[in-house]
């Protein structure tokens, strides 16, 4: 019976897709409605100083201890830092268009929830499933990491020696981490009992955890050798490409700040905490990245950084056996801080799309007595518990960078659809066609940077996208209206502009094979929208609501015939 049910609803396929696709929501809907099918009510307890310290807790520990030796040393050389500013930036005006919506939808699905309410339930998915694939990938592949400088704290180098080589699996999930495996059934223990604890833990862990910072960065400082910035090849041996290529990959150290948007409905006055949970994470990560990829080149020459637990590494050649115990610590502490939080916004996320009912509801509910999504909470920990026992972190990390990118590629064009299109109700055919002018000349650009083209293609392309920028500005009106719960970008549409340009730069620096990879996840996600989302939110959205709105007719005829009576009987 069931079967000839869902093949009954699956021939339907078609007129569902139809309506459900570009079905959109409004804030107000997210806010109430939406919000309603959790049951319980998360808890409103965070502060603007818990926010800065999620987000801070969340980005340290994860860029400058896993990516930046490796890309030091294989990709940009000692300029690593000239590619985390480039990242910074980037993040920066994502960031900026996080804040605005966060501010206008202060509800925990982050980029799903913006882009559900512009672009559509599609849209909303497609970027839902890649940021919890984000999560998922990065938390693995961070809780490896800690593996690696926990041992270094106990004074072991190889950062294999307390893992397990399993003989008869592939190269790259042969050695299986089970110390990885118990940090994330911890925390996630601990997320699982309270928002509001786990924040604070966050905090005594990022206060510890700034401090080894400004340890390494004064050690840098004060005991590095400026020749060491030049030598051997230079400052950027491996050119400005290499630069570029580098700040591609370190993007993956700037996920964390979209978890505090998250925390929405767990902030007192999200309109003015938000804003400076948001920015001034970034901005305090990014000066903090810059310093500490410099002062690790200044320590030592490129070109004998280890990949491995650099810092600690780093420390050892240069016989500082105490500070590469310190800096053992001091990482671990730091990547602990750094998967707490973002294990906090991975369930939220699930949470909200579980709302929205694509994906079972069950992964929605929220406990009353704790305010946690705990099915979410603990379904996510035992799926990244499984990754990090088995993957290295090479395999993982190009894939996260691109589901990263585009999800921010898609939140700084929501937020021009937005401003222009759903607030300044101005029509929307010229809004998406600079939208799709937008990305094509910043796509063309970028492929002639990445394949070397002649310098006036570079220069056509860049000044394409000036012009239809300034075109789009001149020509096509922005009604501000001012409301007292809002937080407006400034200079529009220019920061979500550069945004956009940046994030699709970014994106064709990174290897086909992370594209490979991107393509089969989006392939299976596309499929599971095709065979149950569309499906489970038609009958969610559509028929019950049907169902509704029939039952209030009834109750309004049915009052309307007693009323009849009384007037009669009187």
């Amino acid at each position: 019976m069931f079967l000839f049910t869902y093949l009954n609803s699956l021939s339907k396929t078609p007129q569902k897709l139809k309506k459900r696709m570009l079905a959109t929501w409004t804030p107000d809907q997210e806010l109430n409605k939406v919000r309603l099918r959790s049951g319980a009510d998360m808890k409103r307890k965070l502060t603007w100083y818990d926010l800065v310290a999620l987000g801070v807790g969340g980005m340290l520990g994860v860029g400058v201890f896993v990516t930046t030796g490796p890309v030091a040393r294989k990709t940009s050389g000692p300029s690593v830092f000239i590619s985390y500013i480039i990242a910074a930036v980037s993040a920066l005006l994502s960031s900026l268009c996080y804040t605005e919506f966060s501010v206008d939808v202060p509800v925990a699905g982050g980029a799903f929830s913006y882009l559900r309410v512009t672009f559509g339930e599609f849209v909303g998915y497609f970027a839902g499933a890649n940021i919890l694939m984000e999560y998922v990938l990065s938390n693995a592949a961070v809780s490896r990491s800690f593996t690696e400088y926990l041992s270094c704290a106990f004074g072991r180098n190889d950062p294999n020696s307390w893992r397990i080589h399993a003989h008869g699996l592939m190269q790259g999930y042969n050695m299986l981490d089970f110390p990885a495996v118990a940090l994330i059934i911890v925390l996630t223990i601990c997320l699982c009992h309270s928002t509001k604890e786990s924040s604070m833990l966050n905090l005594i862990m990022t206060a510890f955890h700034v401090m080894f910072f400004g340890f390494i960065i004064i050690a840098g400082f004060c005991n590095g050798k400026v020749e060491n910035l030049v030598k051997p090849g230079g400052i950027a041996p491996y050119g400005v490409r290499g630069i570029l290529d580098g700040a591609a990959i370190v993007y993956f150290s700037y996920i964390g700040y979209d978890t505090v948007s998250t925390m929405a409905e767990e902030i007192k006055n999200p309109s003015k905490t938000l804003p400076l949970g948001i920015v001034g994470s970034v901005l305090i990560v990014s000066a903090l990245y810059c310093l500490m990829a410099l002062s690790l080149c200044l320590l030592l020459p490129y070109n004998m950084i280890p990949e491995g637990a650099s810092f600690s590494a780093v420390f050892e050649l240069m016989g500082w056996k105490w500070a590469s115990n310190v800096v053992g610590v001091g990482a671990s502490l730091g990547i602990v801080a750094s998967l707490l939080v973002a294990m906090l916004g991975q369930a939220r996320y699930l949470c909200v799309i579980g709302r929205a009912r694509l994906v079972p509801s069950w992964f929605a509910k929220v406990h009353p007595t704790t305010g946690t999504p705990l099915n979410a909470t603990i379904v996510l920990g035992i799926c990244q518990a499984s990754i990090a026992l088995f993957t290295e972190l090479d395999i993982v990390i190009e894939m996260i960078s691109i589901g990263t990118l585009l999800v921010f590629y898609l939140v700084s064009n929501a937020l021009i659809f937005r401003r222009y299109v759903i607030l300044s109700k101005n029509p929307p055919l010229h809004t998406l066609l600079f939208l799709f002018l937008l990305s094509s000349t910043s796509f063309a650009f970028s492929l002639s940077w990445k394949f070397k083209l002649h310098w006036w293609n570079l220069m056509l392309f860049a000044g394409l996208t000036f012009s239809a920028t300034v075109i789009f500005q001149y020509f096509v009106p922005m009604i501000i209206m001012e409301r007292q719960e809002s937080w407006l970008v400034p200079f529009m549409p220019w920061p979500a502009t550069i945004s956009i340009f940046l994030n699709v730069f970014l994106m064709t620096t990174l290897k086909m094979v992370a594209y490979k990879r991107f393509g089969i996840w989006a392939g299976v996600i596309t499929i599971f929208y095709v065979l149950y989302g569309v499906h489970s939110t038609y009958h969610a959205e559509e028929i019950v609501e049907m169902v509704v709105v029939d039952n209030v007719n009834v109750n309004s005829s049915t009052q309307q015939q007693i009323t009849k009576v009384d007037i009669q009987l009187v």
